[in-house]
């Protein structure tokens, strides 16, 4: 059944490339050999009272409740998924919805976060690719979609948190859903953020206090929340040290390698060329690094090249890239606790409005004072 559903929804255009979802098998003792009879005898109770806890039914006292959910995180008992679902109060599926744009190392960082939350309360992570070859569905098919999904809640990455029709056929669903990063209308679900614009601004002032001035940057695809944050962050920093900003120091890109190869080779053309690139994530720094490989400009002896993100590739690329930590796996694990506690689960803290998470400055090798 889930076979043909899959297979319906790639005829439909709506189902691209995606990560897997888990399925780890989670027996009826739990990842550690726990059974709901240990939790009744050790909490002094009937293994009818611990079922009611577990699936937040009546019948059971504060006192009770405060018990038997103790004792079931000391002991480490994971529900069984199949079995809570067939009673018909839950799937126990949480999705990630993502369109995409940039490096698949963000969509990793999401899984790891999100299904680390998961685990925790037994629930299955499900991730679902919203694009077409012609680029986001339909509104209709985007209402399709979410009405024969089986989801409890959702997470929608950007650019996706931000798509007015996606939410509303979300919200007609009546599936709770949290947002990572919204670059707006913030008031209408719980989302969890980062100050991209904060940390671009002190990405691009590192540079300045560096000695260098001509700082241009790469930026990424247009409308995409953290494209727009982290330039403007650098157009803040530009301005606060009094320099207006030449329009031709901003080269487009859109979050691939390959556009910051060709950003790069344009920007090394002005005369004068730049003493440093920003670039709005490192898989276009990459990009950046391969051309000033390619026109024999010492990285960072004549060009200083920086980037966003902190990605494996990053850290891997020679020279080391200096860049901005994005907590994106512990943004998407804040996300899914929120969804879980709003479901009413204890062991997660009740669903909050907005969590924002702080970022910080990887200083390496492909950054340093300009050499005149």
């Amino acid at each position: 059944m889930a076979r043909r559903l899959f297979l319906a929804r790639r005829r439909r255009g709506l189902v691209g490339r995606a990560f897997p979802a888990r399925h780890e098998a989670m027996g009826k003792s739990g990842d550690k050999g726990v059974s709901i009879k240990d939790i009744a005898r050790e909490a002094g109770v009937s293994i009818a009272t611990v079922s009611r806890v577990l699936n937040r039914g009546e019948g059971a006292g504060p006192e009770v409740r405060g018990r038997v959910l103790e004792i079931v995180e000391r002991l480490g008992y994971r529900p069984n998924v199949s079995a809570r679902a067939l009673s018909g109060r839950r799937n126990y599926l949480i999705g990630v919805l993502f369109l995409r744009l940039g490096g698949y190392h963000y969509l990793g960082e999401v899984q790891l976060g999100a299904t680390r939350a998961c685990h925790r309360a037994g629930y299955h992570l499900l991730v679902e690719q919203l694009e077409t070859a012609e680029g986001m569905p339909n509104p209709e098919a985007l209402a399709a979609f979410v009405r024969s999904a089986a989801f409890d809640g959702l997470i929608l990455t950007p650019p996706l948190s931000d798509d007015l029709h996606l939410l509303a056929a979300i919200e007609d669903a009546a599936i709770p859903y949290v947002r990572l990063a919204p670059n707006s209308n913030e008031a209408r679900s719980p989302y969890v953020w980062m100050d991209d614009q904060a940390a671009a601004r002190e990405q691009t002032l590192a540079l300045w206090d560096m000695g260098h001035r001509r700082i241009a940057f790469i930026d990424g695809p247009a409308g995409h929340r953290a494209a727009v944050r982290r330039k403007a962050g650098y157009l803040a920093a530009m301005a606060e040290r009094g320099l207006a900003v030449p329009a031709n120091w901003i080269a487009q890109g859109d979050f691939f390698g390959m556009s910051g190869f060709s950003a790069t080779e344009a920007l090394l053309a002005l005369e004068p060329a730049p003493t440093a690139i920003f670039a709005g994530n490192d898989e276009m720094a990459v990009g950046a690094l391969a051309a000033a490989a390619k026109h024999r400009v010492a990285v960072p002896e004549r060009l200083s090249i920086v980037g966003f993100d902190n990605s494996p590739a990053g850290e891997t690329s020679w020279p080391p890239l200096t860049t901005v930590h994005q907590p994106i796996a512990e943004m998407a694990e804040a996300a899914a606790e929120m969804l879980i506690g709003g479901f009413g689960d204890q062991r997660f803290r009740a669903r909050v409005e907005e969590q924002k998470l702080d970022y910080r400055l990887i200083c390496r090798q492909s950054a340093a004072p300009p050499s005149a």
